[in-house]
């Protein structure tokens, strides 16, 4: 019997996915991580779950690095004037690294999530590939496109095939586990309130003082409240009046300068990628033609990538793309494939 390490939230995804993993045979073993200080109730509702199911339970506490990889780094960005994705850096240090090396210590073969994704095996790439799930715009593909390509051959995804919440409920159900009506946690995990501003001022974020609100010509219009309380495409709560609709074009951090300018000015074909992280093949090729997401319920745009000479990538948008954001992750695909992503610079 092969054992798989399993990451539970307490949420009613890792916990049907305990129930879809046992039922094919797995020894599993259920793995919370405490992120952050004060979260005991996840640790409780999976570990009742897991005594359900007959299943082992550990709880490992990456509290420290959790600190260290997503939150410094998500105040980190802002302080740079960019507008982080924190799920994409727990998925890639935490999620798939740490506990792909917590299940290597006890010699289990695979760590698996409740991710709505696919991995399977693909003669044509000869090798495991990761694929976009059944569950459209529930996928969740675009939040695994900086996890590291090694990992990919002992990733399970056991709800690859469900197309709907519902359905996952409904298992949950049918095994009477007390999570089967909890509610999908929406908000940013180390920020339960979404009150991320208030979170970054509590924390000291660095050099946002008030400053100038410019147009794209240099114009003052007005003054902005620090730049990290804005973001690329947002056109409300300025405080400038125009008889046009102003959005925010760009932060620029060395002028401390918040500039706006109107919507046509928003959309870009170019953009240069940063942490570039190939998952399908070795390396990103010259001319290389994929689709790319840009965030994560954006839809997908043909493109070209360009391998730069430092290693960042430069992508040509067949199309104008509005409010491309720094900061934010972008994920590649050949047609249902993931291939890989980065970070916009």
């Amino acid at each position: 019997m092969k054992s798989v390490v399993l990451g539970m939230s307490g949420g009613v995804d890792s916990s049907v996915s305990a129930i879809i993993l046992k039922e094919s045979g797995y020894n599993v073993i259920g793995v919370t991580m405490e992120l952050i200080p004060n979260d005991g109730k996840a640790s409780n509702d999976a570990k009742a779950v897991c005594e359900k199911l007959g299943i082992e339970h550990h709880v490992i506490d990456l509290k420290s690095m959790f600190k260290d990889r997503v939150i410094n780094k998500f105040i980190e960005e802002y302080q740079n004037c960019k507008t982080p994705n924190p799920c994409i850096y727990c998925n890639k240090y935490l999620k798939f690294g740490a506990m792909y090396e917590f299940a290597k210590s006890i010699g289990a073969e695979y760590i698996a999530t409740g991710h709505y994704a696919k991995v399977e095996y693909s003669k044509k790439y000869g090798k495991k590939i990761i694929k976009k799930s059944d569950a459209g715009k529930k996928d969740q593909t675009y939040v695994l496109c900086t996890i590291d390509s090694e990992v990919v051959e002992h990733i399970i995804f056991p709800l690859s095939d469900f197309k709907s919440k519902e359905e996952i409920r409904e298992i949950a159900k049918k095994y009477n586990l007390d999570v089967a009506n909890k509610p999908d946690s929406e908000d940013i995990c180390f920020i339960p309130d979404n009150d991320y501003i208030s979170f970054l001022e509590k924390n000291n974020i660095k050099g946002m003082k008030h400053g100038k609100i410019v147009d794209t010509k240099g114009t003052v219009l007005g003054k902005h409240q620090g730049l990290h309380r804005y973001t690329i495409g947002q056109r409300r709560g300025m405080g400038v009046s125009s008889s046009t609709p102003l959005y925010v074009i760009n932060l620029n951090k060395q002028k401390n300068e918040l500039v706006v300018g109107k919507q046509d000015e928003l959309f870009t074909d170019t953009v240069v990628v940063k942490d570039a992280n190939c998952i399908l093949f070795d390396k990103f090729e010259n001319g290389m033609k994929a689709k790319a997401k840009v965030r994560y319920l954006a839809p997908e745009e043909e493109a070209e990538i360009f391998v730069n000479d430092d290693q960042t990538l430069t992508v040509k948008f067949n199309n104008k793309i509005r409010a491309i954001t720094p900061g934010q992750a972008i994920a590649f695909y050949i047609d249902d494939v993931l291939v890989g992503g980065g970070i916009i610079a």
